[in-house]
């Protein structure tokens, strides 16, 4: 199926499987889908790892990366950095989550989880980390790299459109798409509440057409609860130039959660 997605990345099916794990990008684009790594939770090392690893699985065929690169950052104490960003939180937030913890059970995090793990991925969290992240995916033949937080920064769209490589950019709602268009990027991803929750309260078949209209025909990827044909048939019936599915993949052989949680997502299917 030809759409303005797949001629801009180059795949025969316009299907994003985004996913942590390389071996679900690896399946993905090896379908004839577009797979996407999450890349922010890797170290520069690690990440330089997984890329050659996912290239030697796909033999050439096209995939992309999406980073967590910050518009507005929290600085911290670097000898001590997740106490000293902790302590930059609000107070409320901090009882709201508490709230969340207590009401629903969840235990604290376990001891086995020490501090320099959580740094590193604290650390690929701020400029300089996501900078160093960001330069390993531009040495690798990556089609696309998705900016997952705010607007991208002019270096990193300059450097993109110089390489040929695609700028997409997740907005939940339509002032965010707005605001992306000015940065120059190439693709918009409407993302509705479906997502997880976690990026606004619009729903993936309202938001979708509303960008459409938006984005002066960049092609648009709907995200958010898709996770079948008929999903899918109605996000192109929108206007959409494909999908954008992360969660379908969770309980996926490849990815990498431990099988008690894959259980648990097949469980409340």
């Amino acid at each position: 199926m030809q759409t303005a997605f797949t001629e801009m990345v180059g795949v025969p099916h316009p299907i994003v499987g985004f996913n942590r794990s390389p071996g679900v990008v690896a399946a993905v684009t090896n379908a004839g889908g577009f797979g996407v790594l999450a890349a922010s939770a890797y170290t520069p090392t690690e990440l330089d790892a997984q890329l050659t690893w996912i290239e030697e699985q796909t033999d050439g065929k096209p995939y992309g990366v999406d980073l967590l690169v910050p518009e507005k950052f929290a600085p911290g104490d670097p000898d001590n950095l997740i106490a000293s960003l902790r302590a930059q939180i609000p107070a409320g937030h901090l009882a709201f989550v508490r709230d969340l913890l207590d009401r629903y059970g969840i235990p604290e995090s376990p001891p086995h989880v020490s501090a320099a793990e959580h740094d590193e991925i604290a650390a690929s969290l701020n400029p300089a980390g996501a900078a160093a992240l960001l330069d390993v995916a531009f040495r690798h033949p990556i089609s696309l790299i998705a900016s997952a937080l705010g607007t991208p920064p002019p270096a990193l769209v300059a450097q993109a459109k110089a390489e040929g490589v695609a700028v997409a950019a997740l907005v939940g709602q339509p002032k965010h798409a707005v605001r992306q268009i000015e940065a120059g990027v190439d693709l918009l991803i409407a993302q509705g509440t479906e997502a997880g929750g976690h990026t606004g309260t619009i729903a993936t078949m309202v938001l979708t057409p509303e960008i459409v209209d938006i984005a002066a025909g960049r092609p648009v990827l709907a995200a958010g609860g898709i996770a079948s044909g008929r999903q899918m048939a109605a996000a192109l019936a929108l206007g959409a130039s494909g999908v954008w599915c992360g969660s379908v993949w969770l309980s996926s052989q490849e990815d990498v959660a431990n099988q008690a949680i894959k259980d648990k997502f097949l469980q409340g299917h």
